[in-house]
């Protein structure tokens, strides 16, 4: 939707209130968006102006040349908190082909441009409104401060990983110490060939940083029957992770579960999905906690209605579905959510919710997924089932 399609009313209140993206230098071709939306980068683009004040996600993947086919790299995001009437400047660093905001920090250059605004105002594209609704719906949970602590130290949330040998070993010396192979014969096998490779790591600063989710689900000391019992309630492990990352505001566990899914569905980060998944599985599979925490389960069922409303159709053949990942996990969500104790208004609205994917996913959630298959534990070291 143009600026002059909008209704006059919210494109005077967005013209007058609304911040300022100045993106100077970007490439012609760039692919560049904010939020929802994407565009080209043409010959006349200086930046994105009506700017709806609040946490937005500026993405772009830098173009090669016509002359080398065209083609489009990898996607680099980041969340960007804007305020009324507030200028963002940056300019475009070729070298590391990508936006630099230093100039953000220089006051003298900023007013110099915002002066100017007038005449740079043909050059700047309309927020795309019309996707609004739907970014709020994606984010109503996410707040700056948790977007920033998820944030890599770098500011860049990258669809590829940067990373780097763990090992510096650039002499034959060296790999002799960590007895790997140094001849250059070929491999005998796909084995062998990874072996030859060094190990790599993230570049430090690159590294999203997401909530640690406990790998052991029961407290220590527990015994045989405890470990049973929490293998199966995640509750324990989820109280852990609220206790060590959001003692102050444990519903900005959402918040993270909307930001895993944003960098995956626009930014491309694979990283995202991986995490959301994990996250969900532990919020489903905590059966205690569905009864305690009536407040944090029906915003959680808020977040997935919008976001499972959002992932394409077909999507869920491929990833989503795999090893019936969602239907097993929700089905838990759902199982626990009926049992005697659960608040009468989160019960009412898991059965709607279940009854609204089942309607628009055909999925069956009463019946047995994995054939009464049985929970596999892992027990402490020294300890034996008698």
């Amino acid at each position: 939707m143009a600026a002059a399609d909008m209704d006059p009313e919210v494109a005077r209140g967005l013209f007058e209130e609304g911040a300022t993206l100045v993106l100077l230098g970007v490439p012609e071709g760039t692919e560049l968006g904010v939020d929802y939306k994407s565009w080209r980068v043409g010959p006349r683009f200086r930046g994105v102006k009506m700017i709806p004040p609040g946490l937005h996600f500026l993405h772009y993947s830098s173009a090669n040349s016509e002359s080398t086919g065209g083609e489009v790299g990898p996607k680099t995001g980041l969340f960007l908190s804007l305020k009324p009437r507030e200028l963002v400047l940056a300019h475009w660093n070729k070298k590391e082909e990508d936006l630099d905001f230093s100039a953000s920090q220089n006051q003298e250059e900023v007013e110099r441009v915002r002066a100017g605004l007038r005449e740079l105002d043909p050059y700047l594209g309309p927020y795309p409104y019309e996707t609004l609704r739907k970014w709020v719906s994606l984010t109503d949970r996410l707040n700056p401060e948790v977007a920033k602590a998820l944030q890599p130290l770098s500011g860049r949330i990258c669809a590829f990983s940067d990373v780097v040998p763990e090992l510096q070993l650039t002499h034959t010396k060296d790999r002799e110490e960590q007895n790997l192979p140094i001849n250059a014969t070929a491999c005998q096998s796909m084995k062998e060939g990874l072996e030859r490779l060094p190990r790599m790591k993230q570049r430090e600063g690159t590294e999203l940083r997401f909530s640690h989710i406990p790998k052991q689900t029961y407290p220590p000391g527990a015994t045989p029957a405890q470990i049973t019992q929490y293998s199966m309630d995640h509750s324990y492990a989820l109280s852990c992770l609220l206790e060590r990352h959001y003692k102050e505001q444990p519903l900005n566990v959402l918040g993270e579960l909307q930001f895993a899914f944003v960098c995956f569905l626009v930014g491309n980060v694979y990283e995202g999905f991986e995490h959301w998944k994990c996250l969900l599985t532990l919020l489903c599979r905590s059966e205690d906690a569905i009864r305690e925490r009536r407040e944090l389960y029906l915003g959680l069922i808020s977040v997935l209605y919008h976001q499972l409303g959002e992932i394409p159709p077909d999507f869920f053949v491929d990833i989503v579905s795999q090893n019936n990942f969602l239907t097993s996990t929700l089905q838990d969500l759902f199982q626990f959510a009926s049992s005697p104790g659960v608040d009468g208004t989160l019960r009412k609205r898991a059965e709607k919710f279940k009854a609204y994917l089942t309607k628009k996913f055909r999925w069956d959630f009463d019946v047995d997924l994995d054939d009464c298959a049985p929970v596999v534990v892992e027990l402490p070291e020294g300890v034996t089932l008698d």
